[in-house]
């Protein structure tokens, strides 16, 4: 079983001078489920080489047991350091695609031409595509048929209670919740901050950090591996 992660490359947060980046926690705890499930897990971003990381993400309070882990792992730390650049990536080694969140992927991963082609290649493979906080807004330009992806179907992301939360709402380039309704799929959430996920077919969202891992262990289910 061979796993793709996708991470941004975009590290300014608006015009405010404020960094951003990828959310820790959205890719350590996939990156565990997948590596301890046996599978191959391969990184990318659009710009290759060291994603940034959100340093919100980076802060006391945002640390779990996969965190932890991460920094005592110099081998992840290593392959995080050195992600292949999104346009060599072929969907054909892979099984599924999963995407981590962070507010860096709203500007860079939801308008990345590599990255939305390369969506609807594994879509059109019928391989499994995963995304979970925000990653969900990677999918706003995705279409399959001249529709978009998540027409009709059942989805979740960041909802505009949690952004609104976070003082967010006026920075950010387009808003989650309302993307993916506008694009017609079928948008459900749980109170904020509370694990949600929705699966719909092949496609897998999840709605904020606490997510993370069921999102991956429903991809791994998904696969059979779980």
């Amino acid at each position: 079983m061979k796993l793709l992660i996708v991470l941004t490359s975009h590290d300014k947060l608006g015009d405010t001078g404020k960094k951003t980046g990828f959310w820790l926690e959205e890719f350590t705890a996939p990156y565990y489920e997948f590596v301890d499930a046996g599978a191959d897990v391969v990184l990318a971003s659009p710009l290759g080489g060291q994603p940034p990381l959100d340093p919100k993400s980076d802060e006391p309070d945002a640390q779990t047991e996969t965190t932890a882990r991460f920094r005592q792992d110099t081998q992840a730390q290593q392959r995080l350091a050195e992600t292949h650049k999104l346009s060599e990536i072929d969907v054909d080694d892979f099984d599924a695609v999963f995407y981590p969140g962070g507010h860096g992927p709203l500007w860079d991963l939801s308008e990345d031409a590599d990255s939305i082609v390369l969506i609807e290649d594994f879509w059109r493979a019928d391989k499994p595509v995963a995304a979970v906080c925000h990653a969900p807004g990677v999918l706003r330009h995705v279409e399959i048929d001249d529709e978009p992806l998540v027409k009709d179907k059942r989805v979740t992301g960041f909802s505009n209670s949690e952004e609104e939360a976070v003082q967010l709402t006026d920075i950010v380039p387009f808003l989650v919740e309302d993307e993916l309704k506008k694009n017609g799929g079928d948008y459900s959430k749980a109170a904020d901050w509370r694990p949600y996920v929705v699966v719909d077919g092949k496609l897998i969202t999840g709605q904020n950090p606490a997510s993370s891992a069921a999102v991956a262990q429903a991809l791994l289910k998904m696969l059979g591996s779980k």
